[in-house]
């Protein structure tokens, strides 16, 4: 009797903790195994068996140069669920961290989700827009890391009592040693809400509410709590300005994907602008005025989605804890919990309808197994690579040229690479200057090109997308 009472008094709830689940797992259909993932799962198991990196031991031109090995946790992490649940490990880091993260956000609005079912529905399904981040990579870690900040800052401004604020420097000291490129974000957002509890005042439609000094000494101080606590990492306040030189590395955010902005020209990045349409039209139409703290946080994601697409899942999960207090409150009626349970039931089909996807998806590799054991058998000593081979060259023990970690590269030999690669410059001189002895090409490179017309090299290995060279030794060589 307590069970079907329970059922009946938080039926609506229920029904969306179905939606989450089911959402959940159908969006685990599009987890890939992406290149970098190689690099940090060998990362991983070198700290699990040897102790931390700080120097490179993957690249043969790098070897042994400082790298900042701000994923260190992460890397640790997956590699110990894949001693212990072998090839489904992904799978089930990928489908934890969206959970945990659709969780953070129901229970931290669960009480605004039943004000306007229509519109939440719309907006979970919305979240479909991290579908492009479903990758065994530690940003999944990051946005459960934003979303408990973002809660925290929140629940102390509807609350000067509240003690949820004082859990930030521990996310931060977590979210520094998982994820250091980002934990900055932890001790900034504290800055911005005390930004936005300076002022009172109403212009337009914004409205400025001054908080108590009670509040504002809470975010004052664990805002220099955090930036404390990013420095407790094995790098110490190094990563303090790590994500900072990041961000002003042009050679970097220019050639790297997910460093590049949100365009109209791209057909799929469109999602992003539909998004961000919706939120301006819940703002205008709302009756409401728009706390400057909100309009604050709005401009700080909208800004960064536009200037990296790698910030798109940061804009959702931050405005997800603005949004529904804009959205009118309209009446629920007996097809609700019915309404939700069929879309959740949509979801659940579509995920058992296509589940091979997943299999599929994660075996898939930029390179096969007998180019790799090609190269092995070569016994390369200055390979150059592709940027996208290098992580999975490291994860078989082939020493690289170049791989995902452009931090490590940029400054070094990045740029090198890219002249090389399309053929920019003197790269007759960047041949010269590495003195590379093969090549493992992208077919569709114009360096695949220049190769294959010229006496000085060989093709030990071709297929449709990959060509290996090899340099002729001249009579100096001998």
């Amino acid at each position: 009797m307590k069970i079907k009472k329970f059922i009946k008094k938080n039926h609506l709830l229920l029904a969306f903790l179905l939606l989450i689940c089911s959402l959940t797992l159908f969006m685990m259909l599009f987890l890939i195994r992406e290149s970098d993932y190689f690099w940090h799962i060998k990362v991983g198991e070198y700290i699990f068996k040897k102790g931390i990196l700080k120097k490179d031991i993957f690249s043969w031109y790098m070897r042994n140069k400082y790298w900042m090995s701000h994923e260190w946790l992460f890397e640790y992490f997956l590699y110990s669920l894949k001693h212990l649940f072998g090839n489904m490990h992904m799978l089930i880091y990928a489908f934890s961290c969206l959970l945990v993260l659709f969780l953070i956000l129901f229970f931290s609005n669960k009480d605004k989700l039943t004000k306007n079912i229509p519109f939440s529905l719309l907006w979970i399904t919305l979240s479909l827009i991290l579908i492009i981040f479903i990758q065994a990579r530690p940003h999944l870690l990051s946005f459960n890391f934003l979303a408990l900040t973002i809660w925290f800052l929140y629940d102390l401004y509807q609350n000067e009592n509240s003690k949820k604020i004082y859990l930030l420097p521990l996310v931060t000291i977590l979210w520094a040693n998982c994820h250091g490129g980002s934990s900055n974000l932890s001790y900034l957002f504290c800055l911005i809400f005390l930004i936005g509890g300076l002022f009172s005042f109403e212009f337009g439609k914004i409205r400025a509410k001054k908080m108590s000094k009670k509040q504002l000494h809470k975010y004052l101080l664990v805002m220099f709590m955090c930036m404390g606590c990013v420095c407790l990492n094995i790098h110490g306040i190094k990563m303090f300005l790590y994500p900072y030189q990041n961000m002003l590395d042009t050679v970097m955010v220019q050639n790297i994907s997910e460093w590049k902005p949100t365009t109209l020209s791209e057909a799929s990045h469109y999602p992003y602008f539909i998004l961000l349409i919706i939120i301006v039209i819940i703002l205008l139409v709302s009756k409401k005025k728009i706390e400057l703290i909100d309009f604050l946080l709005l401009g700080i994601v909208v800004f960064l989605g536009l200037k990296s697409i790698r910030f798109w899942g940061y804009t959702y999960i931050v405005l997800s804890f603005v949004i529904f207090n804009y959205v009118e409150k309209r009446k629920i009626d007996n097809l609700s919990t019915l309404v939700i349970i069929v879309v959740s039931c949509m979801f659940l089909g579509m995920f058992i309808g296509n589940k091979q996807m997943i299999k599929t998806n994660i075996n898939k590799k930029y390179l096969n197994d007998k180019i790799i054991n090609i190269v092995k058998n070569q016994k390369p000593q200055r390979l150059y690579n592709m940027y996208n081979y290098g992580g999975e060259l490291i994860y078989n023990n082939i020493d690289v040229f170049i791989d995902g970690r452009a931090d490590l590269y940029s400054g070094n030999n990045y740029e090198d690479y890219l002249n090389l690669s399309y053929l920019k410059g003197d790269f007759v001189k960047i041949m010269d200057k590495y003195n590379f002895d093969y090549y493992l090409i992208d077919n569709t490179y114009p360096i695949y090109t220049y190769l294959k017309y010229n006496q000085d090299f060989d093709i030990v290995y071709k297929s449709k997308k990959v060509t290996l060279f090899k340099k002729r030794q001249s009579e100096s060589d001998v």
